[in-house]
């Protein structure tokens, strides 16, 4: 079955550009498109998709904003926030508001297909690392890391898991986690599924986003 993609983006031409490179595609198909938010959020009222791509500055209703309703209705389609170089804050605030990742507008079709592909099967699409750099450069816009962390979630973690955390938070992959912690790797992403759960996130990106809100890990990727 083909992955149902949506375009958002109130640039005609743009939308048109990565439809051709989707329509190449024989496990994708373009069932939707909208040029703002407003028309984002109708059209999802009656049509069935699995990814949207959301453009981040749009008129009427902007992409965050979009984003966090759309994220927020039961059952939603994954959100890839599409983003440039300078526009790294609406990417960040993209992936608060529920977006499984963010790519920028210029990525090789290559990545971008793979991107679609990793988020339908229900992976985040941008390495953690990745993140780390942007809250890095953003970490100002974040609360203060002087103070106990705040999350109820976070204290029902055992040692391990939030061990696993700090690491995610720091932009290591599951593969180097296991290296680093002497495990295996599917045991690492038992645990990480564990974190997942019992702090109510969507996906790793989503941990290191809060990693980084309650103060867990400082910028830079150091810990506490």
């Amino acid at each position: 079955m083909s992955i149902r993609v949506m375009l958002v983006d109130d640039q005609v031409l743009l939308r048109t550009g990565f439809r051709m490179v989707l329509a190449a595609q024989p496990d994708m198909e373009v069932v939707a498109e909208a040029g703002d938010g407003v028309e984002a959020l109708e059209v999802l009222r009656s049509t069935a998709v699995d990814v949207v791509l959301m453009d981040v500055r749009m008129p009427k209703l902007d992409g965050v904003e979009t984003t966090r309703r759309i994220c927020a209705e039961p059952g939603a389609p994954k959100v890839l926030i599409l983003t440039t170089f300078d526009l790294d804050e609406y990417a960040f605030s993209g992936l608060k508001a529920g977006a499984s990742g963010f790519m920028l507008k210029d990525v090789p079709p290559a990545e971008l297909l793979g991107a679609i592909r990793s988020v339908h099967s229900g992976d985040a699409v941008v390495a953690p690392s990745t993140t780390r750099r942007l809250l890095d450069r953003f970490s100002p816009m974040l609360p203060s890391s002087g103070k106990e962390p705040e999350h109820k979630g976070l204290e029902r973690l055992t040692d391990r898991e939030r061990e696993v955390m700090m690491l995610v938070a720091q932009g290591l992959s599951n593969g180097e986690i296991a290296a680093r912690l002497v495990l295996s790797e599917a045991t690492v992403k038992t645990h990480v599924g564990r974190i997942l759960t019992k702090l109510g996130l969507r996906d790793r990106v989503q941990v290191v986003v809060l990693a980084y809100e309650t103060g867990l890990v400082r910028a830079g990727g150091g810990a506490l």
